[in-house]
């Protein structure tokens, strides 16, 4: 992870973008820009907290883990929200782990910083608790997908909720990731990602995908995508 000059930009982030400007400005000091990188694990589950996460352009995975088992994504967090959020539920241990999987830039603040502070910014705390739900939402209804869509239909869902998140047609992921993010075989990944090729909806190299016809591939998701997209605008 590696400090980034840009403090003095308009946040692209979405709950930070939607505070007040004053209050955003009374938060600055306390924000500090940091850019991070594909594959980093910024917390493991069960570690304290120690600080929180506002993504700009990159996308954090939230994975849980049993043992003898490979991980599984249960939730991503991207422009739209905050990685840590159960700092802000006073609860100091990440039930999840924090792992990069797409790199670009956030904001990073002190997780006693965001308790303090969110006690008395009446505008920031309302904004985190509208987020605690949109988040809810997506863990659920990602769950339920996940159980019982089709390979193809989820993995056109995890493109489009990453993407969306990144503000980005462009999603850096090879096929062995992809897999434990979407609680599938590799050979499913490859064999959905190969169909959708062939629509032209998206196109797949050396670990780069490429959504070609977005109205395309949300056909072919599931409703599941439709409804944490309405969540996320709240």
């Amino acid at each position: 992870m590696a400090k980034s000059p840009n403090q003095n930009l308009p946040p692209t982030n979405r709950l930070l973008a939607a505070l007040p400007k004053k209050e955003y400005r009374s938060l600055q000091p306390e924000l500090t820009p940091v850019t991070l990188a594909f594959g980093e694990v910024l917390y493991e589950q069960g570690d304290t907290l120690r600080h929180v996460y506002f993504p700009n352009d990159s996308v954090i995975s939230l994975l849980a883990a049993v043992p003898e088992r490979a991980a599984i994504e249960v939730g991503m967090v991207g422009n739209e929200g905050m990685a840590g959020l159960s700092v802000f539920m006073a609860i100091d241990k990440a039930s999840t782990r924090g792992l990069v999987k797409g790199e670009g830039s956030a904001f990073r603040m002190k997780a006693a910083t965001l308790r303090r502070i969110s006690n008395h910014a009446s505008s920031l705390h309302t904004i985190l608790h509208r987020y605690a739900y949109s988040l809810v939402t997506q863990i659920s209804q990602s769950s339920a997908c996940n159980r019982f869509h089709t390979a193809d239909a989820r993995f056109a869902r995890w493109l489009l909720m990453t993407s969306d998140r990144r503000s980005s047609n462009e999603v850096r992921l090879t096929q062995d990731f992809l897999s434990k993010l979407v609680g599938t075989r590799r050979e499913s990944v490859s064999k959905a990602a190969c169909a959708l090729q062939k629509e032209k909806l998206i196109s797949y190299s050396r670990g780069a995908i490429t959504i070609l016809n977005r109205p395309g591939l949300e056909e072919v998701s599931c409703t599941c995508y439709a409804i944490i997209r309405e969540s996320d605008n709240l």
